[in-house]
């Protein structure tokens, strides 16, 4: 592999500090780190930045400046911050970079590496179910490649690299999070604690809550509709507990293939980093011996919701995906704080994206922006109307 300029969007989440160890398990000398960025975990931003040997550490927060400036006094690193600074650091010229800013936030500073025509490691949902059409748009323009990370669709990118045959289906693995069997008058008095604590993987709080309300997957559908050019009626979520089949592909002779692995997200990213070739990484084997079976079941979307949110989003078209996101992002800060139950998110979602027009497809990010920011008014007024 030769050696790459890379930078990491969200180097402080799960995904970033996973990319960091994949990176370490490689070797640093094979990579010139140019940026890496974060939040309010500036210890994290400033040890990820002096292992990586990077040359520029960003906080989204302006107000963490300073304490990020004295984390890297004396190491040579550049420090900066705020909204403007982190799509500076990604337009700094890279051949690679990993996209793992949480939510919308994340848009701006990943296209500006699209522009420059980088192979984007792509993790953040919201790039597709936000802005899918006009973000494919500027990727073809701009000459850029797209490796998709999250384990789901790097999965199906798997499976059908070497394949020429149309697909028939795609079936997505859900691992069913830890409210898989509980009843809807539990799911409704659950707390935050209890929505993270997922049963196969260790992830944030935000998306391990989006796990247990399946908003994760509602999310992931619109992405595999836009990333392998799928129809919601040949798109199928199968709730898999073991989480060891990461997705499936199906074909027009009766064939399936699975993709299968251990609950790691170094695999994914090992892949992504490293693509076309593949990686050594000290990641669990298999014992299938072990394993002794794999479950399946049908997802249950009266429990369970967002995926048939998501489906009416696809079908619908236009601006919905969007609005059904920005909805999903304030429903989710509203549980985090307390404002709303566990099952009053995708009440939230859903109603939001009910008294909006979801018009035709966007063509510009500007009016993706105006669509996200109309959709998180109305959410806001919804929980603002219910603690009335």
């Amino acid at each position: 592999m030769d050696r790459r300029r890379i930078s990491i969007l969200g180097v402080t989440g799960s995904i970033g500090a996973n990319t960091v160890d994949v990176i370490e398990t490689l070797g640093v000398e094979q990579f010139e780190t140019v940026a890496v960025t974060g939040h309010a975990n500036i210890a994290a931003l400033a040890d990820a930045a002096q292992r990586l040997n990077a040359e520029i550490a960003v906080t989204a927060d302006p107000g963490r400046l300073d304490a990020l400036r004295e984390a890297l006094a004396g190491t040579g690193i550049e420090a900066a911050a705020g909204p403007d600074a982190l799509i500076e650091a990604a337009q700094r010229p890279i051949d690679w970079i990993m996209s793992a800013i949480v939510g919308a936030a994340g848009l701006r500073p990943t296209l500006a590496a699209v522009r420059q025509g980088a192979t984007i490691a792509l993790a953040n949902k919201e790039c597709l179910v936000a802005a899918g059409s006009v973000f494919l748009a500027e990727i073809e323009r701009h000459g850029a490649r797209l490796l998709p990370v999250d384990s789901e669709h790097n999965a199906i990118f798997q499976l059908v690299a070497h394949e020429t045959t149309p697909i028939e289906r795609l079936l997505l693995t859900a691992s069913g999070g830890p409210f898989r069997t509980w009843s809807m008058e539990q799911m409704a008095a659950a707390s935050p604690k209890q929505a993270v604590a997922h049963p196969n993987w260790s992830m944030g709080a935000r998306i391990s809550i989006d796990s247990a309300s399946m908003f994760n997957k509602a999310l992931e559908m619109v992405e595999a509709g836009h990333l392998f050019d799928i129809s919601p009626k040949n798109l199928e979520v199968v709730v898999h507990p073991q989480s060891i089949i990461h997705s499936m592909v199906g074909y027009g002779d009766g064939s399936i293939l699975a993709h299968l692995g251990p609950s790691d997200m170094r695999v994914a990213i090992g892949y992504a980093l490293a693509w076309p070739e593949r990686p050594d990484l000290p990641v669990d084997r298999l014992d299938f011996a072990d394993l002794a079976r794999l479950d399946f079941e049908a997802p249950d979307e009266v429990r369970f919701p967002p995926l048939r949110l998501a489906r009416e989003a696809m079908e619908a078209g236009g601006l919905a995906a969007c609005h059904m996101n920005a909805a999903h992002e304030i429903a989710l800060d509203g549980f985090i704080s307390g404002q709303i139950g566990f099952l009053d998110m995708a009440r939230l979602v859903e109603d939001t994206v009910a008294s909006l027009d979801c018009g035709p497809d966007a063509e510009t990010i500007d009016v993706v922006f105006e669509a996200d920011a109309t959709a998180r008014r109305v959410a806001r007024q919804w929980i603002e109307t219910r603690a009335a």
